[in-house]
């Protein structure tokens, strides 16, 4: 009798790490949505299907090739190691949107100034630095973005005929969640804080 009494409270203790731990990480995105430093970046569509999930468009951004030339400390190697983070320094332009300015590996030398912001990316291993003319390619964890059900190929056909953006929030460490997809001053999806 008191081993299925032990059963009980163990599964009841697990089922509570489980839950407090589910509940840390959409916290910790919904802090970033709250709270983050908002940028708009162009996109440009790639792909607008997933079997098990649904309509989504894949991104690119200006931020989504980085030429060798605008990372300030390449490293001796001269070849990208196992997933090597990356700082990318942005800069709000006029017209709203923000570009890349300069990149560093690791950490920024310098935090960033009030109308610049850091956007924290990681680079597979093996990425070429030798040449000037190189670029690499690093991941955000802001690739993707999932519409409606059958929203995705008429999104996808009209950015093809005008810019969209992303608009997304940065916190201090760099770490981007998207906040929404844009059609220009129009905000068409947001994302939900929870």
């Amino acid at each position: 009798m008191m081993t299925g009494k032990r059963l009980v409270i163990s599964a009841l203790v697990l089922a509570l790490v489980q839950i407090g731990f589910l509940s840390w990480i959409i916290a910790g995105r919904a802090a970033i949505l709250r709270n983050g430093k908002d940028v708009l970046l162009k996109i440009e569509p790639v792909d607008p299907r997933d079997l098990l999930r649904g309509d989504y468009i894949v991104l690119g951004y200006d931020i989504s090739r980085i030429p060798v030339k605008m990372i300030a400390n390449i490293p001796a190697g001269k070849f990208s190691s196992d997933d090597t983070s990356i700082v990318v320094r942005l800069k709000k332009g006029a017209d709203g949107y923000w570009t890349p300015t300069t990149a560093w590996f690791g950490k920024a030398p310098t935090p960033a100034a009030a109308d610049e912001a850091d956007i924290l990316g990681h680079v597979a291993e093996g990425w070429d630095l030798r040449g000037e003319g190189m670029t690499i390619a690093p991941e955000y964890g802001i690739e993707r973005f999932y519409l409606p059900e059958g929203e995705g190929i008429a999104i996808q056909n009209d950015m093809r005929v005008r810019p969209f953006g992303i608009r997304l929030a940065l916190a201090s460490d760099g770490t981007a969640q998207i906040k929404a997809l844009v059609d220009g001053d129009k905000t068409l999806f947001e994302e939900p804080l929870y």
